[in-house]
């Protein structure tokens, strides 16, 4: 599905989920913002049920959708109806965006995509402004109920997927955090994942994914996390672009020795 055409600047363009709560109670209701911006610092993107392939809760009771109404900002909204660790999950469809042609390669070195630069210079056309399709693939772990670190963050079957091999609400500020990167349903190889706290988005780290699709992360700080990776791939013939790329992020909360095993 291809949705609308785009000129958004280059600094503009990391997505992630912004839940109400990292650390919901049973049986309330958790609001879900879209986010669109950069190093960690954004704006909301209202509901657009164009765009939408999946947005939903997945739990141990099983997967919910998101409930919302074109144009809300939340996006969407939903009951946790289990404790443990809960994960939103978000598929978008296609866009268009076009960029001018350095801004494309600054914005292709930034995420870790050499390779296509070398590519586009091998085309002759490195000078050519970029004409792109890219969909979302995005992630929110949540924890409800007493902390601990039982639970597990599992493939959602999102075409770019970032998943945990820890649960990040069992960790401490120091900890480390294998991450895995998955390109429909493989290991991603030689990605840039990059991940960035909240509260001191300037700190952010980059680590490239191992034969295993895999990082380990060293995560200083508590607080809530960004987890990121963009992955590039030549567009379809009739498409009318040059290029397809997916943005795949997982936000998550590290706690703080004080708030682990206590309720929230």
């Amino acid at each position: 599905m291809l949705v609308g055409a785009s000129t958004c600047p280059l600094l503009a363009h990391d997505f992630w989920i912004e839940p109400s709560s990292f650390r919901p109670e049973v049986k309330s209701t958790v609001s879900a913002r879209l986010m669109v911006g950069q190093n960690f610092k954004g704006e909301p993107l209202p509901r657009n049920p164009a765009l939408i392939l999946k947005f939903f809760l997945a739990s141990a009771a099983g997967e919910d959708p998101l409930a919302g109404r074109s144009g809300d900002d939340p996006a969407g909204t939903v009951t946790i109806s289990s404790p443990g660790l809960q994960t939103l999950a978000y598929r978008s469809g296609n866009s268009a965006v076009s960029l001018e042609a350095q801004k494309f390669e600054d914005y292709l070195r930034e995420e870790g995509l050499e390779r296509i630069v070398a590519e586009r210079a091998r085309r002759g056309d490195s000078q050519k402004p970029s004409r792109e399709l890219f969909s979302r693939c995005a992630k929110a772990l949540l924890f409800a109920g007493p902390l601990g670190p039982s639970g597990e963050d599992r493939e959602l079957g999102l075409t770019l997927e970032l998943r945990a091999e820890k649960n990040p609400y069992g960790l401490r500020a120091g900890s480390e955090l294998p991450v895995r990167l998955l390109y429909e349903g493989k290991p991603l190889v030689g990605a840039l994942v990059t991940a960035m706290p909240h509260a001191r988005a300037q700190d952010k780290l980059s680590q490239r994914t191992d034969r295993n699709g895999r990082v380990h992360l060293h995560l200083p700080y508590g607080g809530v996390w960004l987890v990121k990776a963009v992955h590039m791939v030549a567009a379809p013939a009739d498409s009318g672009a040059d290029w397809q790329s997916l943005w795949a992020s997982l936000t998550f909360e590290i706690p703080t020795a004080l708030t682990v095993g206590n309720a929230p």
